[in-house]
């Protein structure tokens, strides 16, 4: 089944281009695309997108606005924030207000389409820049605070880097379910619910 995907974006041309490839692509279907974010929590309850592409700098109401209005309308449906900017101040704020990933305007189409994957699958992919500012966080580290261990900040890490429950599995060759054991005790030390909470907090408390 195709990935459906509704893009907001107020570049007229990228916004094209962006439509164009993916509707040319197998495995993906573009609901809509527009150039403000102002109907965001409407558009997503009638046409149900599995993924969002949003700018952050747009007219009206900033794409910061918008991926929380989607989260308030459809938590299901996951959001990249697809944007030019790289300070910690803007990728915090997105993360709070709920996205599920964050890539840079200079990513790759190869790159662009693997994140929707990953996101589709429950990842939370970022372009290599913004994954190594969020990693970079962690050095400063408040981990006894929270008494992860030397697995769970393992676990941490690659949930910071964009990896789902199964990719973590993979990469530490363990079973899925051990992973998301793993999982369940990061949200329970840290005082979370999901992924992207955690990640948050690592953010604003630098963690591990």
């Amino acid at each position: 089944m195709a990935i459906k995907i509704a893009i907001f974006e107020d570049n007229d041309a990228l916004r094209e281009s962006l439509v164009y490839l993916l509707k040319h692509a197998d495995g993906y279907e573009v609901t809509g695309d527009y150039n403000n974010c102002l109907e965001a929590a409407t558009i997503v309850r009638v046409y149900e997108p599995d993924v969002v592409l949003m700018d952050i700098d747009m007219p009206e109401q900033t794409g910061i606005e918008g991926v929380r209005a989607v989260k308030e309308a459809r938590p299901q449906t996951a959001v990249i924030m697809y944007t030019v900017f790289e300070d910690d101040e803007k990728l915090f704020q997105c993360l709070c207000a709920g996205a599920n990933g964050y890539l840079l305007k200079k990513t790759s189409p190869s790159h662009l389409f693997e994140a929707i994957q990953q996101v589709a699958e429950g990842g939370a992919p970022m372009s290599p820049s913004i994954a190594r500012k969020v990693l970079n966080s962690f050095q400063h580290g408040k981990s006894k605070q929270y008494q992860l261990s030397a697995r769970e900040i393992d676990v941490l890490q690659l949930l910071i880097k964009g990896y789902s429950a199964k990719m973590i599995a993979a990469e530490l060759t363990i079973s899925f379910d051990t992973a998301r054991f793993h999982l369940k005790n990061i949200y329970s030390k840290l005082h979370v619910n999901c992924g992207k909470e955690a990640i948050a907090k690592a953010l604003s408390e630098h963690i591990v």
